[in-house]
């Protein structure tokens, strides 16, 4: 693994300084070149969270990403370019559902001269720089956010966006349990009630906005409007994924019958 090879996968000539400027151009460049997405969950290829295989993936086959892969390669580089950085357990959605969700998601703290950030490239449509544990409402990349005090020693970051709330909860420390992370990136491979088994999901940040493909529906997405289209068949779906988000995985052609069934089956209900 070669933080040089890391470098150009996200279109940054040089290694940035290891202060704040450095993390923010290195957490941005990372969102636009690189996209969230769970095909390797949905073709059901095993992921895990050790680095090599993710520095192989997302690096030189050009791929993407869930949490455990996107935080996991950007948190190794961000130690090769010499910033402090330790893993967290976040919980997505702990507001609703509790202590179950523990160790669901990979966050990042990042410590800087001036204080301790959160960084979170893995979140899909989170925010596109790091976020300093302040409470209050924030706006990045011209979408809004919140970070306010959940229970105890929990900050819950929430993306209001469309008229709904989605949230995470972390805790600048302890570090992260790895065998829950492990556990919990298993299980959401497998269960029949995990989001990625239910559905296909991919999104990448873009200059003026983001593009988010959830099953069938293409979204492109700004501050103040969303345009959608569904995806017409198979060669399509390939096409979006090379044209959107420059992912090339023609094997994504066979999930099209899964896809429809989905989407007709959320459509009904």
């Amino acid at each position: 693994m070669h933080i040089s090879s890391y470098l150009a996968r996200i279109n940054l000539p040089s290694p940035p300084a290891p202060d704040l400027a450095g993390l923010t151009a290195l957490h941005r460049a990372h969102l636009l070149a690189v996209p969230f997405e769970n095909l390797e969950v949905q073709l059901g290829r095993p992921v895990g969270t050790a680095i090599p295989p993710i520095f192989e993936k997302i690096v030189n086959r050009r791929r993407g990403g869930w949490c455990y892969e996107m935080n996991g390669v950007f948190g190794w580089a961000l130690s090769e370019l010499g910033f402090r950085v330790t893993r967290l357990s976040g919980a997505v959605m702990r507001s609703a559902l509790g202590a179950v969700q523990e160790g669901n998601h990979l966050v990042l703290r990042v410590d800087l001269p001036e204080g301790p950030v959160f960084a979170d490239v893995g979140f899909g449509s989170g925010p596109i720089g790091p976020f300093a544990p302040r409470e209050g409402a924030f706006e990045s990349h011209g979408f809004p956010y919140s970070l306010a005090r959940a229970d105890g020693d929990w900050w819950r970051l929430a993306e209001h966006r469309g008229g709904s709330t989605f949230s995470y909860d972390v805790r600048l420390a302890p570090a992260a349990d790895e065998a829950l992370l492990a556990e919990k990136c298993a299980w959401l491979q497998v269960a029949p009630e995990s989001p990625f088994t239910q559905n296909l999901v991919v999104q990448r940040h873009l200059p003026g906005g983001l593009a988010i493909l959830r099953g069938r529906v293409l979204s492109h997405i700004t501050g103040d409007a969303t345009r959608e289209r569904l995806v017409e068949s198979a060669d399509d779906l390939v096409a979006v994924l090379a044209r959107e988000f420059d992912l090339d995985v023609p094997e994504a052609a066979s999930l099209w019958p899964k896809i429809v069934a989905r989407h007709e089956a959320v459509k009904g209900a």
